[in-house]
């Protein structure tokens, strides 16, 4: 009986030990979730310097394209020009900054265009100064919110952004006339955000969209560049960094979702996406152009890294711009 008994009290004890140290590990993973999940945070949503995507190969560009980006004739025209500066409150309190050029002609169409990670409004002057000098519109390049001379400390992938636009369409209107007809185009992060605008219920005005590089969601992005560049799984990892943006910014990456918003637009798309995009995979255009409500359009560009298409196919990538606009902008 008390062979028994001890036999028993070991049992116990050791289940007791292996129930602690069970516990152990998984208070400890939960630590490493939490821990990691304030750092990609830090790292992707928060304001601050980004350092991260330095040195990354999937943004690598092409000689030429660098060229352009840096030293393009864009840059000395955009020097000489008479910005106007605009400025709204966006829906949560944020003063939010834009640059207005009017056309050098009167004209009741206008462009807004929408930068990408990291940018300001005045890095869009690359295709702001062709729908100047070629096609004749007015054009607004606002700042993001969390970047440029926007207020705001984190960076909204789009998501809050859409509703900022939403502002910057109503403000056209208010100050270029109710006849205004409006076109969004977007690049990168831009792309995104100018593709959730388009689910939201936006005035007549608004003719045309054209997107360039964009992304499905902010979370089918997060989990590429999570596996792809810290070969970490989206679970847990993905998951809690989501609900920590909700509790510090405002929105989860599930509901950041360019895809849910195309499939309930009724204002017409064209897309470009590079075929040698590993940044922001290629498939990702076919899966939103596949799912747009809208008439929508494709034209992918071989040789074409992330967000390089009007760079290294200039002339192809204007004439589809051309003729998609002269559909739907009288």
């Amino acid at each position: 009986m008390e062979v028994t008994l001890a036999r028993k009290r070991g049992i116990c004890v050791k289940k007791k030990r292996g129930l602690k140290l069970l516990i152990g590990i998984i208070s400890i993973l939960v630590i490493i979730d939490i821990a990691a999940s304030f750092y990609f945070y830090n790292l992707a949503i928060e304001r601050n310097t980004k350092d991260f995507l330095q040195g990354n190969a999937d943004l690598e560009v092409s000689a030429e394209a660098m060229e352009v980006f840096t030293e393009g004739d864009w840059r000395a025209w955009e020097d000489k020009q008479d910005f106007k500066r605009w400025e709204l409150t966006s829906f949560d309190g944020l003063k939010l900054n834009a640059y207005f050029l009017p056309a050098k002609e009167p004209t009741n169409k206008t462009v807004i265009l929408a930068h990408g990670y990291l940018g300001s409004g005045l890095d869009m002057g690359l295709y702001g100064k062709y729908y100047y000098e070629k096609l004749g519109y007015n054009i607004l390049m606002p700042d993001a919110r969390g970047q440029g001379e926007s207020e705001g400390d984190y960076i909204g992938f789009g998501w809050h952004d859409r509703l900022d636009y939403v502002k910057w369409i109503d403000l056209v209107k208010e100050k270029l006339g109710d006849d205004s007809e409006i076109v969004l185009h977007g690049v990168s992060m831009g792309a995104a955000t100018v593709l959730m605008t388009s689910g939201e219920d936006l005035p007549d005005n608004v003719k045309a969209i054209v997107s360039d590089s964009a992304y499905t969601s902010v979370e089918d992005l997060f989990a590429y560049q999570m596996k792809r560049m810290y070969h970490l799984p989206k679970v847990p990892f993905l998951t809690s960094t989501s609900l920590v943006t909700e509790l510090r910014a405002g929105y989860n990456f599930e509901e950041a979702s360019a895809l849910k918003q195309v499939k309930k637009t009724d204002i017409p798309i064209l897309y470009y996406h590079g075929n040698a995009d590993t940044f922001v995979p290629t498939r990702m255009a076919h899966e939103l152009y596949k799912n747009t409500a809208s008439p929508a359009e494709i034209m992918t560009i071989d040789n074409a890294g992330h967000g390089e298409g009007f760079v290294v196919e200039k002339e192809a990538y204007v004439k589809k711009l051309r003729s998609f606009l002269g559909k739907y902008v009288n």
